[in-house]
């Protein structure tokens, strides 16, 4: 089984107000279209209205690492791989999802990430095997395989409200 865990537990501080209630319902309508068998979303610093599964993480301030240890902690036991997700790129293209995953099964490595133009985004795939090896700073720059992902738009990095 392979789980995406979205993080959205930050504060939003440059948005102006909660953006994950802007931005969540995109990214899960597109993790919906892609082969995840569960979705789990981290909140924090705000609460959220979603469908989909949520987990709050007391320690959200401390990092987006510890944000995602409460998501992978939160699945279960049959869970091989998390494809990780952020709650503030609404562009995510169920293809590049599929694609990190299907590099993972055939290649069995431990980390797998999206590039796009040579740019290292997500998603990323983490093996169960290394969930326990997650800093609070996060795993930009924990080495991944790298998959291309020129041919789909980039899932986007939104901060301000006039991007959204």
């Amino acid at each position: 089984m392979v789980a995406a865990v979205v993080l959205a537990a930050g504060a939003s501080q440059r948005f102006g107000s909660p953006k994950q209630r802007v931005l969540l319902p995109r990214v899960l309508e597109r993790l919906r279209q892609s082969a995840v068998d569960e979705i789990v979303v981290v909140l924090g610093a705000h609460e959220v209205e979603t469908d989909a599964r949520t987990v709050h993480c007391p320690d959200w301030e401390r990092g987006p690492g510890a944000s995602l240890r409460c998501g992978l902690a939160a699945l279960g036991a049959d869970v091989d791989a998390a494809v990780v997700v952020l709650a503030d790129g609404p562009e995510l293209d169920p293809r590049a999802v599929d694609r990190v995953v299907e590099t993972w099964r055939e290649g069995g490595d431990a980390r797998v990430a999206a590039t796009y133009a040579g740019v290292r985004l997500h998603p990323l795939v983490l093996a169960r095997g290394v969930w326990g090896q997650t800093p609070d700073a996060g795993l930009r720059d924990v080495p991944a395989r790298l998959v291309p992902c020129d041919d789909l738009t980039a899932p986007g990095d939104v901060d301000f409200a006039d991007e959204a």
